[in-house]
């Protein structure tokens, strides 16, 4: 069974002719014909009289509503999914996680918002492993994270490098490795940690590196927040190993002191990521665009600010 039966089978029904159906569907009558016959046969069952007038028999009158539901139905998902193509989604769902949210999306949303006045923006904050799960459900449309090849491996993924960015040393400002200027890796190791929550990159990065470093990592606390870091930090003799876009503002706390760490130095990648299904949608597509253009603007005025700073 074929919508154009269906429509055919309508169109007779509703003209009471075979020839004006024909004129109608914008086909020959011998086409009409077909698709009822084809149509009949399918079903088991004749839909109309032949004589002067196409009448509908029983079975036809009892598959008429039928019919004409489901050829609602067909149109109203044609109409959906043309929308879509001419970007007239409801709404674009993202996951980012913290730290672009608090400081690299706010201007990508502020123009998105202007370009795309009609399309509700949702973002979620969530660790990167979380984001890519909810991406994969289809709950999100796009999700920007610290890289992870084992999740991101997927054919139906597409994966764009947005910035490498150096991992640093969150410290009070009275905290004993703030006399360095680059804080060795056995100095870092020998200090309790603050650490991202499991499911975060982070945390796996950190525990990656102390592995590599021959150390044990000490967490004596688990957090999700950057205001719980720089508040927890602050208190006591706790450290947090953070990356550079995390702790820019904390540069500006005096009872803060942030610094790179000694070599080998610790990076990490951030990336957008969405399903190939979903970069011609306009919306996604602009966003996209829109992420790769303001980030790359976006990390150069923060270089140039850095290097005023310690100039």
């Amino acid at each position: 069974m074929r919508v154009e039966q269906l429509q055919a089978f309508l169109a007779i029904a509703e003209t009471g002719s075979f020839q004006k159906a024909a004129r109608f569907c914008g086909v020959t009558q011998s086409t009409i014909s077909r698709q009822i016959q084809s149509l009949e046969a399918d079903l088991g069952l004749p839909l109309f009289h032949r004589s002067a007038q196409a009448k509908l028999t029983l079975a036809g009158e009892r598959f008429l509503p039928r019919a004409r539901k489901i050829c609602q139905e067909w149109e109203n998902a044609t109409q959906e999914l043309a929308e879509l193509l001419a970007g007239k989604q409801p709404e674009l769902c993202i996951a980012a996680i913290a730290s672009v949210c608090a400081h690299h999306l706010p201007p990508v949303l502020h123009q998105f918002c202007k370009d795309y006045p009609d399309v509700q923006l949702r973002v979620t904050s969530l660790g990167s492993d979380r984001a890519l799960k909810v991406l994969k459900d289809g709950l999100v449309d796009l999700a920007i994270v610290m890289n992870n090849r084992f999740l991101t491996a997927s054919p139906e993924m597409v994966v764009d490098i947005l910035f490498n960015e150096p991992v640093q040393v969150l410290m009070a400002a009275n905290h004993p490795l703030s006399q360095y200027e680059q804080v060795p890796w056995s100095e870092i190791t020998r200090y309790p940690q603050v650490v991202f929550k499991d499911g975060y990159g982070m945390q796996r990065l950190v525990q990656e590196q102390f592995h590599r470093q021959g150390a044990k990592l000490h967490a004596v606390l688990e957090l999700n927040t950057l205001d719980a870091f720089r508040g927890i930090v602050r208190e006591g003799d706790a450290i947090a190993l953070l990356p550079e876009s995390a702790v820019f503002d904390a540069r500006y706390d005096p009872t803060l002191a942030v610094r790179p760490t000694g070599e080998p130095s610790l990076r990490r990648q951030v990336v957008l990521v969405t399903t190939s299904d979903r970069i011609s949608i306009p919306p996604i597509k602009h966003f996209r665009q829109l992420v790769h253009q303001m980030l790359g603007i976006q990390s150069e005025s923060e270089k140039h600010v850095l290097l005023m700073a310690n100039s």
